[in-house]
């Protein structure tokens, strides 16, 4: 694709631990970061000292890891069950039900009168943006649904704070009955 860099959240989509972030470089990236000029500025995200530790070097006639930080074990065995998982669902048949339980999703809200603001094409399955209705406590629903139902809707974010809501469908939360859930307990929250 053309990709150089490329990271995640393993918390998302994998319903995995919080925590790990996972990289992949190209060749070309790689081999820019091995000729760069001038010192990182933080020994931490140092990806030349991180590349010696995930990969070794030749150093001394054999293969030698350079010691960078101290892997996070239950971490890294969460995302592998978590990919796990994944694999057995089978990828297309996981990305169909995000796609399905999207339009669900999308239908019920505006079968509520709730205008979603970004275009269906451009739309992804795992977060739908809605707006919130002029007049209504963004906030207040928000707890309500929390208090009422266990129910965690996110608020918007930068021009949107304030004024829209963040509704996720990610990994195993991404099910009809937990679609079900929010219209129902949005409609109560709405009418209260």
């Amino acid at each position: 694709l053309g990709i150089d860099a490329i990271y995640s959240g393993t918390q998302k989509c994998l319903s995995a631990p919080p925590g790990l972030s996972p990289v992949s470089f190209s060749e070309r990236a790689v081999d820019f970061i091995h000729s760069r000029t001038t010192a990182p500025t933080s020994w931490y995200l140092d990806l030349s000292l991180i590349s010696r530790y995930w990969l070794g070097t030749q150093e001394t006639g054999g293969a030698v890891r350079a010691y960078h930080h101290t892997a996070p074990v239950n971490s890294v065995y969460g995302l592998h069950e978590g990919l796990r998982i994944a694999l057995d669902e089978g990828l297309e048949a996981r990305f169909a039900r995000h796609r399905k339980c999207s339009a669900m999703l999308r239908s019920g809200l505006l079968s509520l009168g709730l205008a979603l603001p970004v275009p269906q094409d451009q739309a992804l399955p795992q977060l739908t943006l809605v707006e919130v209705p002029e007049g209504v406590d963004e906030a207040a629903i928000r707890r309500h649904l929390l208090d009422e139902f266990n129910l965690e809707i996110g608020g918007g974010l930068g021009a949107f704070a304030g004024r829209a809501w963040r509704i996720g469908l990610m990994g195993s939360a991404c099910t009809e009955q937990n679609v079900a859930l929010c219209l129902g307990a949005l409609e109560s929250a709405l009418a209260s």
